[in-house]
């Protein structure tokens, strides 16, 4: 027969039971979350931006705060190699130019993002790799200059996405201002575009005709994932909490599967 003590205390381990198997099950949650590396290059073989150091500090601390990615910073490209990229979850860059790698590591970082991993660009990222194509179809286009470097209005096209949905249908920014070429619309998925009220559209250098002057926007590239923001000129936007949520965001959905 069984006594009502023997009832409580097979009911209290019940209880301890059930709540050591949620507190694992979080941990190990949160485990998977925090085993995300981030590699960001943010190697200039072109115009070097004075943001980059700024950059180098606030990236790694946006991983901590959010406890679930690292980030491992260098100006190194001899990193972008199968061995070494095969430790991490997606790479970063901030970069300029025709960066000084091989074509063996031009395959390995097609690999890396066509086999699934995620690839994030920050601004100058669409100046980097004219000369390789399958770049600019990756990163979906190529800067075609700044008309404006000023405070702008940005529309936000997707409202429901977790890089914008914080920033409302539109909002004010200081920023330098990229246009695109080998760029189109129906091949990402455009997160937010400028506003062109917000700007003087007869400025020189102005160069698309049909006022489309996309500032972020997501696409795939074989199984991998790949985000693009042409925010982060200043470090003024850097230590914005709104374009740290947007970059954060958009980290996570690139190395989500």
């Amino acid at each position: 027969m069984i006594t009502r003590a023997f009832r409580s205390l097979l009911l209290f381990v019940c209880s301890v039971a059930l709540l050591t198997a949620a507190i694992v099950g979080r941990a190990d949650a949160q485990s998977k979350q925090a085993s995300k590396k981030i590699l960001y290059l943010t190697h200039s073989a072109g115009f070097k931006h004075d943001v980059l150091p700024h950059s180098e500090m606030v990236l790694p601390e946006l991983g901590k705060k959010a406890g679930w990615f690292t980030v491992d910073v260098t100006q190194d490209c001899a990193k972008l190699n199968a061995a070494d990229l095969e430790q991490y979850d997606a790479v970063v860059f901030y970069t300029t130019g025709e960066l000084p790698i091989t074509d063996q590591q031009k395959a390995d970082l097609q690999a890396f993002v066509e086999n699934g991993k995620g690839f994030i660009g920050i601004h100058s990222a669409t100046d980097t790799f004219y000369k390789w194509p399958w770049y600019g179809t990756m990163i979906g286009g190529y800067f075609d200059g700044h008309p404006w470097t000023q405070k702008v209005t940005i529309k936000v096209d997707d409202p429901k996405d977790p890089s914008t949905k914080h920033l409302g249908a539109s909002f004010e920014i200081d920023d330098e201002i990229y246009q695109f070429k080998d760029w189109s619309r129906s091949n990402v998925h455009v997160l937010m575009h400028l506003d062109t009220s917000s700007v003087d559209m007869t400025k020189k250098g102005v160069k698309r005709t049909d006022n489309d002057f996309a500032n972020a926007w997501t696409r795939t590239q074989g199984k991998g994932r790949v985000f693009y923001t042409a925010l982060g000129h200043r470090p003024e936007v850097w230590d914005d909490a709104r374009f740290q949520q947007h970059l954060v965001e958009g980290i996570r959905w690139a190395t989500s599967k």
